[in-house]
C-alpha cells in the first residue's frame, strides 16, 4: 500500500469509524457467539499471496464484529466508561504514523517533554499538591504515562519495597535480603482492585487485607490496627494502596484518616488508586473527595476511562520521582546519552523500555475540549447516574445498594442472590443492554454505569423500562413456582391424609359403610368371664361413657389382651370388634381368679357369647373358628397363625 492508496483506504476507514458510532444502537451490545466461534471463519495459516482490500473490510464485518462487544454502545453499561473521541483517535493516528519508540529524552525530545507537560496540565486541574508536579520550581516529583492503573500499583509497590529494603539493610547490614523481603508487610482495603492483590505476588511480598466499614470505605483506625498487630508478630509494613472510587461500588475510602495514621509509621508509602473518580476531580465541586492527598506518595488516575481518551492511557504521579526511578534504574551504555544528568527518561519510570507517544492524544483531547468541556461531560453523566438513581428509588421492589456520588448505581432486586443473579442473567442474554455484578457487603448487586459520551436521558429510561420488564418477568416467575410449590406440598399432605385415612378405614368399618352409622347399633360392652371360671355367664352391658380406652383391634388379638401381664394383672383397655360396635373389657371374676392357662378360641368363653349373638351356641371347636373368620374377616389361615 502507498501513500495513495492510503489515502484513499485512509478515508474509507475514518468513513466506517464514523458509520460504526452512529449506527452503534443498530446492534447487540454484547455478542452471540461461543468461544471459538472465529477459528470455524478464518484459515488455518497466513494467506501466502496479498489479499485484495476490499476483500478485508468485508472480512471484518461480516467475520470481526459479530464477535465485538461494543462498548461505546448506548446501551453499554457495564465495568466503567471506556473513554473514546475523534480528537483522541486522530491523536493515536498520528503517533502510529510518527512510530517512535521513546524510551528516553535522546529517542525523541518531543516524545518526552509533551509527556512532562501534558501530565502537569493535567495534576493541575485535578487539584494534585505542587509536590506532584515536575515543572513546578522546587518539586522533586513528577507524573508518567502507564499502560493501566494495574501497572501504575506495581511500579508504587516496587519502588516502596526498594526503599524498605534499602532502610532494613542499613538496620541490619549482615541479614540477608531475602529474609528482610519476607518480613514486608502491604496494606489495601477487601474493596480494592485485584491488581493490588496481583502486584504482590510479583513482588513477593505479604499483603494484608482489611475490612472496610459499612459503606465499603477503609477506615484509619482498622489500618492502624492492622500495622500495630503485625509489629508485634515482628512483620514490618511498608506500603498502603487505597482507592478513591472503588471498582465494586464506587466507594471512597477515608485517605485523610489513614494519612494522620501513617504519621506514626514513617517510611511506609501510601498509594492512592483513583482509576476512575479520579478524572472527575478537575470539577471544583468534587475536590472535597480529594481530601487528604497531602499525605500520598503517589497517585494515579485513567483518562482512559472518563476523559475521553481512548486505551492505553493511564497516569501516574509521584512525590519524589528518585524514589521510584532508582528501584527501576537499568542504565547499559546503548541508552545513555549526553543529556542524561538534566533530562527525563521515562524508561526508568516504568516496567517495559519501549514507549509509545500517548500523550499525543491527551494533549489533543485537553486542548479540543478544554478543562471546561470535559468538566460538562463528568457533569452530564453524573446527572443521568442521578436520573437512574431516581428510578430505581421509586420502585420499592428494588435497592440502591452504594452512595452515588459519581456515575455508578448499585442496585438489586429486594430478595435472595439468587433472584439478582437470575434477573442480570437474562438481561445480558437478550443483548438489549449489559451490565456487571459486585459483591458489597457480602451482597450480591448489579452495577450500571453511564459510560456512553453521547449517552441520553431517553437511553437511561430504556435501560431501567428494560430492567423493569424483565424483573417483572423473573418475579412473576418466582411466584408462580412458589405456588407450584405450595401446591405440591398441598397434594404430599393430601396423599398423606388419604393413606392415614385407609389406614382408619380398615380398623374402622363406620367410615366406609354408613349402614352401621344409621343402624343405630346400642353401644354395648361385654365383660368377658375367664375361660374356667366364669363359663355361661351373661354379658354385662355397660354404656359407653363408663368405658376408659377403646382399642380398635380385630378379634384374635382380644386373647391377647385378656391375657395376664407379667405382673398377673389384667389389661384394663376394653377391646372393640371390628364388625360390632360393641366394646369388651375383661370381668371382674377374671382378674381374681386363679386361672393361669393361656386362653384358646376353643376354650374361651368370649368364643360362646360371639356364638351365642350368631345363633350357633352349640358349634364344634372347628365350627367355632368358622364363624370366627366369617364375624371378624380373618382367614382361617390367618386365625392357626
Amino acid at each position: 500500500m502507498d501513500s495513495n492508496e492510503f489515502r484513499k483506504r485512509g478515508a474509507e476507514m475514518v468513513e466506517y469509524i464514523c458509520q460504526y458510532l452512529e449506527t452503534l444502537n443498530e446492534r447487540r451490545v454484547t455478542p452471540s457467539v461461543e468461544p471459538g466461534y472465529l477459528r470455524h471463519l478464518l484459515p488455518a495459516e497466513a494467506p501466502h499471496e496479498p489479499e485484495d482490500w476490499d476483500k478485508i473490510m468485508m472480512d471484518v464485518e461480516d467475520k470481526i464484529m459479530p464477535g465485538v462487544t461494543h462498548w461505546q454502545h448506548p446501551r453499554f453499561h457495564a465495568y466503567f466508561p471506556a473513554g473514546n473521541s475523534f480528537p483522541s483517535i486522530l491523536g493515536d493516528m498520528l503517533g502510529d504514523g510518527i512510530g517512535c519508540i521513546g524510551f528516553s529524552w535522546a529517542a525523541s525530545p518531543a516524545c518526552t517533554e509533551l509527556e512532562t507537560i501534558v501530565l502537569d496540565w493535567l495534576g493541575k486541574a485535578i487539584g494534585l499538591p505542587d509536590h506532584f508536579l515536575a515543572l513546578k520550581e522546587g518539586s522533586t516529583g513528577g507524573g508518567v504515562i502507564q499502560t493501566s492503573a494495574s501497572e501504575c500499583i506495581l511500579v508504587s509497590l516496587l519502588a516502596a519495597r526498594a526503599q524498605a529494603i534499602k532502610r532494613l539493610k542499613s538496620q541490619h547490614p549482615f541479614v540477608e535480603e531475602c529474609l528482610l523481603l519476607s518480613k514486608l508487610m502491604a496494606y489495601c482495603s477487601k474493596e480494592a482492585h485485584s491488581c493490588v492483590e496481583k502486584a504482590a505476588m510479583i513482588s513477593f511480598v505479604k499483603l494484608r487485607i482489611l475490612e472496610p466499614d459499612e459503606n465499603a470505605s477503609l477506615r484509619g483506625e482498622t489500618l492502624r490496627q492492622a500495622m500495630e498487630e503485625d509489629e508485634l508478630q515482628g512483620f514490618v509494613p511498608f506500603f498502603v494502596s487505597t482507592t478513591l472510587g472503588t471498582t465494586g461500588s464506587c466507594a471512597f475510602d477515608n485517605l485523610y484518616e489513614i494519612g494522620q495514621e501513617l504519621k506514626n509509621f514513617p517510611g511506609v508509602w501510601l498509594h492512592v488508586d483513583a482509576a476512575y473518580a479520579g478524572n472527575s476531580f478537575i470539577c471544583p465541586e468534587l475536590k472535597p473527595l480529594l481530601k487528604g492527598i497531602e499525605f500520598a506518595d503517589s497517585f494515579n488516575t485513567n483518562p482512559n476511562k472518563w476523559l475521553l481518551t481512548n486505551f492505553d492511557c493511564s497516569t501516574l504521579w509521584v512525590r519524589d520521582r528518585i524514589r521510584l526511578t532508582s528501584a527501576l534504574v537499568v542504565d547499559p551504555l546503548y541508552l545513555k546519552h549526553g543529556y542524561s544528568d538534566a533530562a527525563i527518561d521515562y524508561r526508568h519510570w516504568g516496567v517495559p523500555l519501549s514507549r509509545r507517544f500517548r500523550s499525543l492524544k491527551l494533549w489533543f483531547v485537553l486542548r479540543s475540549y478544554g478543562i471546561s468541556g470535559l468538566q460538562k461531560y463528568i457533569r452530564h453523566h453524573i446527572d443521568l447516574a442521578k436520573r437512574f438513581e431516581q428510578h430505581v428509588l421509586k420502585d420499592k421492589r428494588f435497592e440502591v445498594c452504594n452512595q452515588v456520588k459519581l456515575g455508578l448505581v448499585c442496585f438489586r432486586l429486594l430478595g435472595s442472590d439468587k433472584l439478582n443473579e437470575k434477573l442480570l442473567s437474562a438481561i445480558n442474554e437478550s443483548g438489549k443492554l449489559h451490565m456487571v455484578p459486585a459483591c458489597v457487603n457480602e451482597k450480591y448487586i448489579i452495577r450500571f454505569c453511564a459510560v456512553a459520551q453521547n449517552a441520553t436521558e431517553e437511553d437511561i429510561d430504556y435501560a431501567w423500562e428494560t430492567i423493569v420488564d424483565f424483573a417483572n418477568e423473573i418475579l412473576e416467575k418466582e411466584q408462580h413456582d412458589e405456588l407450584s410449590e405450595i401446591i405440591n406440598q398441598k397434594k404430599t399432605h393430601t396423599l398423606e391424609k388419604k393413606r392415614s385415612f385407609f389406614v382408619r378405614m380398615v380398623s374402622d368399618p363406620k367410615i366406609y359403610n354408613p349402614a352401621i352409622n344409621k343402624a343405630g347399633t346400642p353401644k354395648v360392652s361385654l365383660d368377658m368371664a375367664s375361660p374356667v371360671a366364669a363359663r355361661g355367664s351373661n354379658p354385662v352391658i355397660r354404656t359407653q361413657s363408663s368405658i376408659d380406652h377403646n382399642s380398635w383391634i380385630s378379634w384374635p388379638l382380644a386373647f391377647l389382651f385378656n391375657s395376664n401381664d407379667d405382673n398377673g394383672q389384667k389389661s384394663n383397655v376394653s377391646l372393640r370388634f371390628r364388625h360390632l360396635d360393641t366394646n369388651v373389657r375383661p370381668s371382674s371374676s377374671r382378674r381374681n381368679s386363679g386361672a393361669g392357662s393361656s386362653p384358646s378360641p376353643e376354650a374361651d368363653h368370649a368364643a360362646s357369647s360371639v356364638v351365642n349373638i350368631i345363633k350357633s351356641p352349640k358349634k364344634s371347636p372347628n365350627l367355632m373358628r368358622k364363624g370366627l373368620s366369617i364375624f371378624t374377616g380373618i382367614s382361617d389361615r390367618t386365625w392357626l397363625r
